[in-house]
């Protein structure tokens, strides 16, 4: 079969398990994730194989990329977490009744089938998967080809837990090859069988997405993400929340790119720079004569790292703070770190990013701390959903009306 004749049967199919898991009680779909969990942690030294050989083939940073029994168990307890969460389908947003009668109620649906574009990161095949079942939609998953093999391993392991719990293994299928002509296709909804995209990776794949796509788009963006320390700051406090949110985990899209810190606060940044040890600093005069550290450029305070590298800018306030994030953030999650709760208060209103935090690290930017279980992604769009995407951003809504045979006069 030609690869449009896999990607186009591959869309049927998703659309007639997506009516199954629609169909499927609340327990059903638990079962089914806690089947996968099962099966993932049964299959890992096979996981850990394919991830092995990922590694050994890929170019550049693999710390996304590397799966140990640490983090792979750490992927099925989180399947585990999502198969108890609250299921959200057919839940009640709203109801109320009008004077004549009728009787109207606002329910959570699935969206149906969702074509989900990612790079290397092995655990959002199974958060994907467990969040699409949830949810009461099926999924097609697509993973870059540096993850691919790891990609095609855990899904075998998931698909034998759909089945182990008799429902279809096609609610969760995953494209069989790295061929980019395969993307094309599933923008192109493989004729009206996807209802939403959503991509997960740096700037080209989603600028390539909301260019080709003609099927909604649900966005990620890069974590472009500031701390910024207020002249109230207490010195102790600010140097640990900044050393996590740079350091934690440098390859995460919530981990902090730029410090923002308060002419006034320039004396806590020695005590900020011990704390960050082998990290390279780049700064702006300010910060330069304060801390011995390389010369910022333009280029820096757009920079999505990814790496033990923070850029440093010195800021008259909360005002150009504000305005720094607002001209190079990507909407993703901004931090203040400050005891000056008037001051704090401002910052999370006037911040227009999908997170915005007061005294904590930016890298709590995650489904699982959020009490998701696991997520799909980091929301930066406006629009039907914001921030990590879990099982009830994966819903939409319709209207039931019950009447007793009331007509329009």
């Amino acid at each position: 079969m030609t690869l449009r004749g896999t990607m186009l049967r591959m869309g049927q199919d998703a659309r007639t398990a997506a009516a199954m898991v629609r169909g499927a009680t609340a327990e059903q779909r638990s079962e089914a994730i806690r089947a996968m969990a099962r099966r993932l942690r049964a299959c890992g030294a096979e996981v850990l194989a394919a991830n092995a050989v990922d590694v050994a083939e890929a170019s550049g940073a693999v710390d996304r990329l590397m799966l140990d029994e640490a983090r792979l168990g750490g992927i099925a307890s989180a399947l585990d977490e999502v198969a108890a969460l609250p299921d959200p389908v057919g839940s009640e947003l709203a109801r109320w009744t009008r004077p004549n009668g009728l009787d109207i109620a606002r329910v959570r649906t699935p969206i149906g089938v969702i074509g989900m574009i990612y790079e290397s990161r092995p655990n959002v095949t199974a958060d994907a998967a467990a969040i699409a079942l949830r949810s009461g939609n099926a999924i097609i998953l697509r993973s870059g080809s540096d993850a691919l093999r790891s990609a095609l391993a855990m899904h075998e392991a998931l698909a034998a837990g759909l089945a182990e719990a008799g429902l279809s293994a096609t609610a969760v299928q995953i494209v069989p090859t790295a061929d980019r002509d395969a993307v094309g296709l599933l923008l192109g909804g493989l004729d009206g069988t996807v209802d939403l995209i959503i991509p997960r990776g740096g700037r080209s794949l989603v600028e390539r997405v909301s260019r080709d796509a003609r099927v909604p788009v649900l966005g990620h963006l890069e974590g472009v993400c500031h701390t910024y320390l207020h002249a109230s700051a207490d010195p102790e406090k600010a140097a640990r929340i900044v050393a996590n949110a740079k350091l934690r985990r440098v390859s995460v899209c919530g981990a902090t790119e730029t410090l923002l810190i308060d002419r006034d606060a320039l004396h806590m940044l020695p005590g900020i720079a011990a704390a960050l040890p082998g990290c390279e600093l780049r700064g702006d005069a300010e910060a330069q004569a304060t801390v011995p550290m390389a010369e910022a450029v333009q280029a820096d305070w757009a920079a999505e790292y990814l790496a033990p590298v923070l850029a440093v800018r010195t800021v008259a306030g909360l005002d150009e703070a504000v305005a720094h994030i607002a001209r190079y953030g990507t909407g993703h999650t901004e931090a203040i770190v400050g005891e000056d709760a008037a001051a704090a208060e401002a910052f999370l209103v006037r911040v227009d990013s999908a997170i915005v935090l007061w005294n904590a690290s930016t890298q709590f930017a995650d489904g699982g701390e959020f009490g998701f279980g696991a997520e799909i992604g980091i929301a930066t769009g406006k629009l039907h959903a914001r921030g990590p995407v879990g099982p009830e951003q994966l819903t939409t809504f319709k209207y039931i009306v019950r009447g007793n045979g009331q007509v329009r006069p």
